[in-house]
């Protein structure tokens, strides 16, 4: 534990920012295109047409993240269920999964608790409130197979891509591309979290905890049964999979036997 802690403190301070500035950044706009005080919702009255632009958004902002220094450094998961995924194909070691988990819960809390102070009652109440992650429209049994099918999808990508020869290096666009998608479709839905950290950081300030166990546990059991389908499918060996959603050679890589830190054509 205390070397995993020497040795890769830095990663974990990165995944925490990571999350951290995600949050941050949907709670800003979240506020800018939904608060009664803004005055975006009267120029787009349009609520699907808000959901495209929120959706938008956050997909560049994921692909900022993603590309940035850190994100390219600690592999830019910046959720608990990617980390997991990882985890089961033995490309972080138990001690650094453990810290990615917890730096990744802090840096969501933060950035929430950052947007409290920064944006007030606009962002607190409602229709933002917190951006908590609740079933909508088609109940917690939308909100299920919602959050599952999206995480699930979400990792085939990111696998798929990132171990591709001539494509590892667009994985990040994609995973943008699918952000803004998911945002747009499934928010009326089931809020789109596929991620438990995003889910709590909200909840906790909100004290809003409604069907949490679909956010808590769907989204990494969905990514988990990716990692071992692409596993089992994909006749890879776990050594030759890239840890990173931005696979690079310009950054140290934690993971174990990463292929994109011998040769980035391996990838």
């Amino acid at each position: 534990m205390l070397q995993s802690l020497r040795s890769h403190w830095p990663e974990y301070l990165m995944e925490a920012g990571e999350l951290g500035a995600f949050m941050l950044l949907a709670s800003g706009f979240a506020t800018l295109l939904y608060a009664p005080t803004s005055p975006v919702p009267e120029l787009i009255p349009n609520g699907l047409l808000r959901g495209v632009v929120m959706g938008s958004i956050m997909g560049i902002c994921a692909i900022a993240i993603i590309y940035s220094p850190w994100g390219k450094q600690s592999g830019a998961h910046f959720n608990p269920a990617v980390t997991l995924a990882f985890y089961r194909l033995g490309k972080l070691e138990a001690w650094d999964a453990l810290f990615y988990v917890i730096a990744q819960f802090i840096g969501g809390v933060a950035g929430v608790g950052l947007a409290v102070v920064l944006f007030g009652p606009a962002f607190t109440n409602q229709p933002v409130n917190y951006i908590v992650t609740v079933p909508g429209i088609w109940g917690w049994t939308g909100a299920l197979a919602t959050e599952a099918l999206l995480a699930f999808g979400l990792m085939v990508m990111v696998l798929i891509v990132s171990n591709h020869t001539k494509l590892h290096h667009l994985t990040g666009v994609f995973a943008g591309i699918l952000v803004a998608i998911f945002v747009t479709l499934a928010g009326p839905i089931s809020g789109m979290s596929i991620n438990p950290a995003r889910t709590f950081a909200s909840g906790l300030p909100a004290q809003v905890w409604t069907h949490f166990w679909i956010y808590y546990f769907a989204p990494p059991l969905a990514m988990l049964l990716a990692a071992e389908l692409y596993l089992r499918l994909s006749q890879r060996r776990s050594q030759e999979i890239c840890g990173k959603v931005c696979p690079n050679t310009e950054t140290r890589c934690i993971c174990t036997a990463c292929p994109c830190m011998e040769d980035p054509q391996a990838t």
